[in-house]
């Protein structure tokens, strides 16, 4: 596994997990502005970054990728602030699940849902079909795909990285200011295939006619195979904050990554209906497992989109230094 590091061995200890289509360097706009002494350590998940792009088996939900990062923890003076952003948001809580005495808290920036990506109703992350349709490999846009795979760098077709970067991971994309082409460096690392992003799928009888498959990134997300909601357990529950921006399109309740949504908005053909296929509420169903762990603080920032340590880097480091020094 490839890990940038920063800092010296005995210094205030930060854990940097990165998203998915992205790599270790999508945290530069934020470490910039972190103090020299603090210890920073980010590592590129497999199959992102420079590091190898190993299978991902996703009927482990996101343990393969915890299971990689877990070893870190040790390699600290002291308990890390563990920082996780989207998918590494998932990541971070399946190791506060697997590793909770070696943990001093969470900040958690606009991670996936406890209940996984797609196909669940309510807060209570009830299936909306038995099979999980609409989740996993096979809900990823093909085209997109493709042009990833490519390493295109252009903005002629509209699922191009560059385009779905500037549309989805920000609010604005005037925020990414010089750093434009360090973070499509990053996604354009994202290794592409059924053992990797988006990963494989199966048919399903259900709208809109796909499924989870067991491996790669998106199934991993899936609620077939992902649920964290065990963190609520947990005898000691380091404090968790969660960030997320209010224009969020990729984690919210109307996230336009979410099938159901897609096919409300008339974007996607056949949807049955609201009653049928409603979209998930992510950020309610967030809420209410964070309510029930207890130890939680909801931080909100306006004209946001899903990359707050991007778009507002330096008010991002600050709640970040008030987390460590505390």
């Amino acid at each position: 596994m490839h890990v940038t590091s920063r800092g010296p061995i005995d210094g205030p200890p930060v854990l940097l997990i990165h998203g998915n289509c992205s790599s270790s360097g999508f945290w530069e706009p934020l470490v910039r502005h972190l103090p020299a002494h603090w210890r920073i350590v980010a590592p590129d998940l497999r199959g992102y970054g420079d590091s190898p792009a190993l299978p991902v088996d996703a009927t482990r939900g996101v343990r393969d990728y915890a299971d990689d990062v877990a070893p870190l923890l040790a390699s600290f003076a002291t308990k890390p602030v563990v920082v996780g952003h989207s998918l590494g948001g998932g990541v971070a809580m399946q190791l506060l699940l697997d590793h909770p005495d070696s943990i001093a808290a969470l900040v958690l920036e606009a991670p996936v849902s406890p209940y996984g990506f797609g196909g669940t109703r309510d807060l209570d992350g009830t299936p909306t079909t038995p099979d999980f349709a609409g989740t996993g490999g096979g809900a990823a846009n093909p085209d997109f795909v493709r042009l990833l795979a490519a390493k295109d760098r252009g903005t002629d077709e509209q699922a191009s990285p560059r385009n779905v970067m500037r549309a989805f991971y920000v609010a604005s994309p005037e925020s990414f200011g010089d750093d434009e082409e360090l973070l499509l460096d990053t996604m354009l690392s994202t290794a592409t295939g059924e053992d990797n992003y988006p990963g494989d799928g199966s048919a399903s009888e259900n709208w809109p006619g796909v499924g989870p498959g067991t491996r790669g990134v998106l199934n991993t997300l899936s609620p077939r195979w992902l649920n964290l909601t065990g963190i609520v357990d947990l005898p000691a529950k380091p404090p968790i904050t969660w960030i997320r921006g209010d224009k969020d399109a990729i984690v919210s309740d109307g996230s336009f990554f979410d099938l159901a949504q897609l096919g409300k908005l008339g974007l996607v053909p056949g949807w049955p209906g609201e009653e049928a296929c409603p979209p998930q509420p992510m950020i309610g169903q967030t809420r209410a497992v964070f309510e029930r762990y207890g130890n939680y603080r909801e931080v909100v920032f306006d004209d946001c989109g899903h990359s707050p340590h991007v778009e507002r880097a330096a008010e991002f480091a600050g709640i970040l230094q008030e987390i460590v020094g505390a």
